[in-house]
Formats: structure tokens, sequence, C-alpha cells
């Protein structure tokens, strides 16, 4: 989806009239007590020392320190209590946490420039998030605390700093719960046993998040050592403290796959935050069940956990009003997308319908394929699965397809080998730069006093970049993503493109469905119902992501047959 922030804000605000009536009508239904809290902080560090720069990509304070390695990626090192971790992790990635509130909330001021309309949007968020500071634990409030100190002051009208980040970390919960938008299509897999090379656990799993372009370009890979708890590793982003894929160094390793979920009333604990307490806090799968079960989410999901303890993995599938586990047996392979698979959710209506209609079980079952035809599976071949672009039995079925593995959008791929304590990251662009490779053990070991300028990556163990890369089909791919865009512009502001840009276009990504749908609708609009109606038909000869997609089509067709029978 390449208008991801776009989508959250209309989600969020459909009608401002109505919107505000509701607003004015609710605002005191415990929105003052929620903006008014402040986490209590007395007992923590306040003082930490000046930042030193040593060079243009290197920031050092204390033990603490952040470098960008040659891959492009931040390595962030940081130790300390709550408000220190967020204090030192705010001031060592200041201009970065800067540029991506830039890409998260840039559409806003676009979209909603007037003064009125803003506050407004201050008070929507205000109310929706009403809740979610009950649910928070207190020492996360106070990281977040910290944290935000650092924050711009550009969109102070959205929230004031402390809660505006609060808020942010609920956007990935939002960002599914409304209109079940295509930020989140994640997959992921486990083997052990005699599935893998060496018997020893393999996780590996594409985390496709997508927000803009310039939201995944600093990402940052966190390494943490916190006061309490279980020193850990997180992929994430400038302004996040919670855990979407992450392992510590009891190797217990957490990934989130979003399900389907019913829009909630009110925010509570974003899921990311659960899985940073598990992660922070569990050293075994019946920990990580403990925690998961006391917290209360606001959306459905699967927090797929790997226990270098238990040599195995499972789900734990959490909603707002259910829970479930799901463990194989008889396997030593455990597969996951975005549907849930335990018995507590075997009858649920809004999951089985997810399953009929999404692209969630042909991914499913594409990982499976590809599963068992790689033999015994090592980093490398899970990574090979990571970066596998085609459907079902090799078909090709256009590059950014949904029901690939690899969609072309993910913000990034992990692999994790828990037993030892190692993880390889990607870099960019999507899953297809060189996975860096990281050693728990030696990254945590107090003895060893590595140079901050020095990349904290095992580079011995580096998996290179996707030769996929070099190709003309990967240049006409990036081509596709910006013309794409272009036609979208085309349709809504009724604009006019040449006939030989079109056709350039469908030759770009020729066996992507969506591809033939664009140009259909621009004909369409345009009122060239022939050409229309040609580049519908093509477009259902593809492979199309969802049923709802199809049926999109298939009206247009019908559209189309009686415009030209006018």
């Amino acid at each position: 989806m390449n208008n991801a922030q776009t989508s959250i804000i209309k989600s969020l605000a459909p009608s401002w009239l109505i919107i505000g009536l509701l607003v004015i009508n609710l605002w005191s239904c415990g929105v003052s007590k929620s903006i008014k809290d402040v986490p209590e902080v007395s007992n923590y560090n306040h003082n930490i020392p000046e930042r030193t720069q040593i060079n243009d990509s290197t920031f050092v304070l204390d033990s603490s320190h952040l470098t960008k390695n040659e891959q492009g990626q931040w390595e962030l090192m940081v130790s300390g209590d709550p408000l220190e971790i967020g204090m030192k992790t705010g001031l060592l990635t200041q201009e970065l946490f800067v540029k991506q509130e830039a890409a998260f909330l840039g559409k806003v001021e676009d979209m909603v420039p007037s003064k009125f309309k803003q506050k407004l949007l201050r008070k929507i968020l205000a109310w929706y998030n009403r809740k979610m500071y009950l649910h928070i634990p207190e020492e996360y409030k106070a990281e977040i605390y910290g944290l935000s100190k650092y924050a711009g002051d550009k969109y102070d009208y959205v929230a004031d700093d402390y809660l505006r980040i609060l808020y942010f970390h609920g956007a990935h919960d939002i960002g599914h719960a409304f209109q079940d938008l295509a930020l989140v299509g994640c997959s992921s897999f486990a083997a052990w046993g005699n599935k893998t090379e060496d018997g020893s656990l393999i996780i590996a799993r594409n985390f496709d998040f997508y927000a803009g372009d310039d939201f995944s370009k600093n990402k940052i890979i966190a390494f943490v050592e916190p006061q309490d708890g279980y020193a850990f590793m997180s992929v994430t982003w400038p302004g996040m403290i919670g855990v979407v894929s992450g392992m510590n160094t009891q190797g217990l390793t957490v990934t989130i796959n979003a399900g389907k979920s019913k829009i909630p009333l009110a925010a509570k604990t974003p899921i990311s935050l659960v899985t940073r307490e598990i992660l922070q806090y569990a050293s075994n799968i019946e920990e990580a069940i403990a925690i998961a079960k006391k917290r209360q989410v606001f959306v459905s999901e699967s927090i797929f956990v790997g226990s270098a303890n238990d040599k195995r993995a499972v789900t734990i599938e959490v909603s707002p009003k259910n829970f479930g586990v799901y463990e194989v047996t008889n396997s030593n392979e455990l597969i996951c997308s975005n549907h849930f698979q335990s018995d507590a959710y075997k009858d649920d209506e809004r999951n089985l319908k997810h399953i009929a209609e999404s692209h969630s079980q042909y991914r499913y079952e594409r990982m499976e394929e590809l599963l068992n035809q790689t033999e015994k599976l090592t980093p490398k071949k899970a990574i090979d699965i990571l970066r596998n672009k085609e459907g079902l039995h090799d078909e090709a079925i256009g590059y950014g397809n949904e029901k690939a593995l690899n969609q072309l959008l993910a913000h990034h791929g992990i692999v994790f080998k828990p037993e030892q304590g190692l993880v390889w990251v990607s870099s960019n662009p999507y899953q297809l730069g060189a996975f860096v490779a990281y050693d728990l053990n030696k990254i945590f070991d107090s003895s060893i006093n590595a140079s901050p300028e020095i990349s904290l990556q095992e580079t011995r163990l580096t998996i290179e970049k996707d030769p996929f890369l070099y190709t003309e089909a990967y240049k006409n791919y990036e081509t596709y993503r910006i013309d794409s865009r272009k036609i979208v512009q085309a349709i809504e502001e009724d604009t006019s493109l040449e006939t030989a840009f079109l056709n350039h276009f469908k030759a770009l990504n020729p066996n992507f469905w969506q591809v033939h749908y664009l140009v259909g609708k621009y004909y369409y609009e345009k009122g060239e119902y022939n050409e229309a109606l040609l580049n519908f038909e093509k477009a259902l000869t593809k492979e199309i992501t969802t049923i709802p997609s199809k049926q999109e089509v298939e009206n247009y067709i019908k559209k189309t047959h009686r415009k030209l029978d006018e």
C-alpha cells in the first residue's frame, strides 16, 4: 500500500462533522485523566552525560552508542534504568527521531491544513487513546517519557510530546484494525530437530509493515541492557521502544503477525509493548504465555515465540475477547501467516472469513510448499524462502503481489538461531540487501570492550544481497512503483496520460493483476470503455490478491459492459 499514512488518518477521521460532535459529547468520558497522566520518574537517574560525536555516523554517550554500519543499518547499544534508556536513546537518535516523525506524520498537514481540524484531530486521538495509559507498565511509560524529551516540535498539534510518542506505539495496532489496512501481511516459520541441518531451532520472518518509503530508511537494530530482566536485541525505528522482531539473551524470540480484527472502541495495550515485556522478562514459552495472558490488547495478533530452552516454537494468539496457544504435534515445523490456528479460534467467524477471503492462507501454503522442498533448513535457505517472489507452484504472479512471501515492501526480514544466540537482519531495500549477522553472546559480554565506531556484526556470517537486485526486472519494478503513483494521481485529479506511457507501464510488471486494473480504471474514468474492458479482463486472468479485490474487478467489468450497451 503506497499511502498507508493517508489511510490511517482517513480511517481515524471519516467524517469531521460526525466525529467532532461525538468528541464534544464524549470528551468528559475519561479523557482528562489520560492527557494529564505522567509517569513517576523520581526514583530514576535524570542525569545523563552529553553526547559525543565521533564522526558523521557515530555518537557516544558513556557506554551507550549509535553507529551506522556499512550496509546502512543503525546499530544502537543502550543500557540503564527505564528513564535512562529512554533519554539515552532519544539523545543518540535525535536527528533520526525527527526524520521518522516527519516520515510518519508528513501527510497530516497536507490532509488536514485547517487549524480547526488539527485541533479536532488532537481531540479524536486523545479520546480514542483515553484508556491506553491504564494498560501500559509504568517502566515503559517512563522510558517513553525519557524518549519524548527529544521529540521534534513540528507535530505538537497532534499531541504533546509524551502523549504523541505514547500514541505512536499503537500505530501498528490501529493500522490493521481500521479498514484492514495492507500495512501488515507478515509471514513467519520455524523448524527444528530433523527439519534443520544441525537439529537446532531456526526461525524466520518478514515484517511487511509499510508506511511509506521514508519510514523504512532509518532502520535501527537495538541492543538493550535494561536494569531489570534480560538484555535483548530488536529491529525497530526511531521513536519506538516496542518490539516487532527480537531475541533476548535466553534465546527467547518474539515476532508478531496481525490477525483479523474488529474495529476497537478504545486503545489498550499496544501489541509491541506486550512483546517487549515478553522479550525482557520471559526465558521460556511458559513464561511468555503467562505475560501475554495478563495484558489486555485491542486488536487480534499472533505472537510467534521461539525458545532455545524449549527447543521449539509456538504461536500465542491474542485478541480483545479470546486467547489461544497453537502448538504443532508430531512435527518439527511451525508456520504462521495472518490467521489463527488454535482451537480457541476454530469457530471464530471473523477468522474463518479472513482465511477464505484474504491472502493469508495462500502465503501459508506457499511457505509449506517451500519448506517441503527444503531438505534441511539453514539460515541461508531460510533467507531464500523469505526472498521468494513467486506464487504457488512457482507461478509468476507479479512483483509486489501480497500473495508472495516477498512482497517487495517489507520493513525487514530476520532469521534467528536462538540456541546459538545468532540473528541475521536484512538491510535495505526490503529483504533484498545483505542479511547482517549478530552474536548476542559477544555483544552482551561485559568483558569485551568493542570500539563504538566498529560495527557489532559478525562479518564472517553475512549472507549476501539477493542477485535479483542486479536484474532488469528489479529496475522495472522500482519504475513501476513510481509510475503507479502517477496513474493513481491522474485518476484522482482527472489528468491525461499518453498511451505509450500506459503501455510501457504494463510492460514493467506484466504478471501483476493490479497493473492492468489501474490502467483499466484510468480508461474507465476517461470514458474509453473498450480499452477499460480489455484491461479489466486481463486483470481477471492474473492471480488477484483477495476475494474482495477480485469482486471489485468483476464489478468494473459489469459496469463497463453497461456503459458500452448504453
